[in-house]
């Protein structure tokens, strides 16, 4: 009994120690700023608008999807700036590569939507801030969602995604890099 006992205090600690973690999001590309190669190609920017690499765990329970977005609160538009978008992750995944954001080189999962950016297009759009503005903050931010799919399509607004993230929401867990010129 005593054993049984221990036992099952050693596995409620460790899935309470699990669960106080949380959904934790980490990347090898992002080291608190942004390199060249995540930087936006136009807009007055030249570089290679490659999306980082992405991993995440802890997951809570009952996480049926993920999604990602990546937001540049900074811009000076009012309203930020939408860099990437992305939905329909399957409950599984847990890295995205890097790369990932170009539609072109079909390294998300079959099912998974890459939304229009503000840049007007589909796909991982980099950080390209003005010349001589601060250095912007560019949150990258995965959602573990209670749904298995949103049903919406890639020339959806940004704003819309966001509404229905919010709506499904379970945990979510943010990366927050800068970039200025």
């Amino acid at each position: 009994m005593k054993r049984w006992l221990c036992g099952a205090v050693l596995l409620l600690s460790l899935s309470a120690h699990a669960a106080a973690e949380g959904l934790v999001l980490t990347s090898t590309d992002l080291n608190g700023q942004m390199a060249d190669e995540q930087v936006f190609s136009g807009f007055g920017c030249s570089g290679d608008n490659i999306s980082p690499q992405l991993a995440w765990k802890h997951p809570p329970e009952g996480t049926r999807s993920f999604a990602l977005t990546a937001y540049d609160p900074d811009a000076p538009t009012g309203s930020g700036w939408w860099h990437w978008v992305v939905f329909n992750l399957p409950s599984d995944l847990r890295e995205l590569k890097k790369g990932a954001g170009s539609p072109d080189a079909k390294l998300l999962p079959a099912g998974s939507v890459q939304g229009r950016t503000d840049f007007g297009q589909v796909g991982y759009g980099g950080a390209c801030p003005p010349v001589g503005d601060r250095a912007h903050r560019y949150v990258f931010t995965l959602y573990a969602l209670d749904v298995e799919r949103l049903d919406l399509g890639a020339d959806v607004s940004p704003a819309l995604v966001g509404f229905q993230l919010n709506q499904h929401t379970l945990s979510k867990a943010a990366l927050i890099v800068y970039y200025g010129r």
